[in-house]
């Protein structure tokens, strides 16, 4: 009964106007901000950027900080045109999302849920991994999204490996025919979650003869046969979080050091042991540990580590008790959150002191290992897999981008991992990642400087004390731009507290109806 009211209440959703919150023009001109365009060059402004349909067609430098802006020689607005005037805002492109599935049945979210909150956390790009809900779905809601139907960030959708195929997928030939297949349906990528290497390398390779995608999330039960080393030498281009890395690192022993008990369908002994994992590999700076990664580098491969999934693993309560849960949370995905034996990352049966220091010291030397990467030139990008472990779509994100900067990056360099590293990876970069002119228009326009404080970026803002001795929260991003359509993120944000607070108000009927 709780079901079908939820779904009743989700679909009235769907029937309200989509874009009312939306305000698409012709010709658009942002008047006096500051610009972080993406590709590493530091900000600059006053900028005036004049955007045409979906594209960005030219950026002025219209003076100087500090001092009023003349008006000779700025761009000039036409009949028809729209007019922003973002003074002193910081301008950045719109975030590519690595790792960013559509909601679930098991999370009991609705795509315009999870679409509305990547939106107002200035997500414009998405990779979606594996189309859990149905590659044809998956590809109608990419269409709607190019089309301006929906609102939603740019949508690219992957197929999980053998999704929709009547039989295992055991020979090089199924594994060929497959790909094929998932291609003329209009697939951009395939996610690999486990297979033979015979499989994996046949699947790659006709992949790659097609031009197709590849990303990997390299499952424990495979990961001796076929590593992270193993994969990219195949022709993989990005694996997924980290597992496949520290094996490939191992120099003395083959296999993890599992303990006697551990049972993989246990989702404690899964994660709990994950955190000793790279205790056991190379150490930093050692021989095996540089010709992994320079290797990986040569090989063009790219690292998607989603850091920020694990986060709660060493500190629970910390992401249990973040401040947007209350307001974004939908309650069925905090019933999916907690601990339970039957959903995956909902591992908390008895999670305590030693597993978090241990996954403190696994963050250390993966981090270690992602920042060494990314100074040799390898390529690392910015993805979130939120919708899991206590991770809500679109703070997920920005979470992602803080714990970058942890890792070592400076704030000019997760920008760039967020935005034109991961256009490289997706084979886009001329049209979108960086802010310059003939690129797509996907822009992010915030009040605070993001490169001093990420925290600006949240739905939710940043608690601070102003000048006047009282605790404030900032406002967030205050636009995001998406193929050249401007998103009021403040009623995206309305919107989604809105579905929240009409669900709990359901589930709340619901429980009094059957006490």
């Amino acid at each position: 009964m709780l079901q079908s009211r939820l779904l009743m209440l989700m679909a009235l959703f769907f029937l309200l106007p989509a874009c009312s919150y939306a305000q698409p023009a012709e010709r658009l001109i942002l008047r006096g901000g500051i610009l972080v365009n993406g590709e590493g060059a530091p900000a600059v402004g006053p900028v005036d950027i004049v955007i045409e349909g979906d594209r960005i067609v030219n950026v002025h430098v219209v003076g100087y900080p500090g001092v009023p802006i003349r008006e000779q020689g700025r761009p000039q607005a036409r009949a028809g045109d729209r007019e922003i005037d973002i003074t002193d805002h910081y301008v950045l492109p719109g975030f590519i999302d690595m790792h960013g599935h559509l909601g679930g049945n098991a999370q009991g979210t609705p795509a315009e849920y999870v679409q509305k909150l990547w939106l107002a956390h200035g997500v414009t790009t998405v990779r979606e991994p594996g189309s859990f809900r149905g590659l044809q779905w998956t590809i109608e809601q990419a269409e709607q999204a190019e089309r301006g139907e929906i609102a939603s960030p740019r949508i690219i959708p992957y197929a999980g490996f053998g999704m929709g195929s009547s039989e295992p997928i055991i020979s090089a030939e199924q594994a060929r025919t497959w790909v094929r297949d998932i291609h003329r349906q209009g697939a951009k990528g395939i996610k690999f979650f486990g297979a033979t290497p015979r499989v994996i390398a046949a699947a790659l390779s006709e992949a790659n003869a097609l031009g197709l995608g590849t990303m990997m999330h390299h499952a424990q039960l495979n990961v001796v046969r076929t590593n992270a080393l193993d994969s990219a030498r195949l022709g993989l281009g990005s694996m997924e979080h980290w597992y496949g890395l520290p094996e490939a690192l191992f120099t003395e022993q083959v296999i993890q050091n599992y303990s006697p008990t551990y049972n993989y369908q246990n989702e404690q002994d899964r994660f709990g042991e994950a955190g000793t994992l790279w205790q056991q590999a190379a150490a930093p700076g050692s021989e095996r540990w540089n010709a992994v990664r320079d290797e990986l580098i040569e090989l063009n491969f790219t690292i998607n580590p989603t850091f920020g999934i694990y986060e709660a693993s060493r500190n629970l309560m910390a992401q249990r008790n973040a401040d947007w849960h209350a307001d974004y949370t939908l309650p069925s995905l905090w019933k999916f959150f907690t601990p339970s034996r039957y959903a995956h990352g909902s591992y908390w049966f008895d999670w305590g002191t030693d597993q978090e220091v241990s996954w403190r010291e696994n963050y250390r030397i993966w981090m270690q290992f992602i920042n060494d990467f990314k100074n040799h030139g390898g390529r690392v990008t910015a993805g979130s897999d939120s919708g899991y472990i206590y991770k809500v779509y679109g703070f997920g994100y920005i979470q992602e981008l803080e714990l970058l900067r942890e890792a070592g990056f400076n704030a000019l360099e997760v920008i760039r991992a967020a935005t034109l590293s991961g256009a490289e990876a997706l084979g886009l970069d001329e049209d979108i990642g960086s802010v310059v002119p003939g690129k797509k228009a996907d822009l992010i326009i915030v009040k605070e400087n993001p490169l001093r404080n990420f925290k600006v970026l949240y739905g939710t803002g940043h608690y601070q004390l102003n000048e006047n001795n009282e605790p404030e929260r900032t406002e967030g991003i205050r636009y995001t731009i998406a193929n050249g359509v401007v998103y009021d993120v403040s009623a995206l944000l309305a919107d989604v507290r809105a579905m929240v607070r009409e669900a709990k108000q359901a589930e709340a009927a619901e429980q009094a109806e059957n006490p």
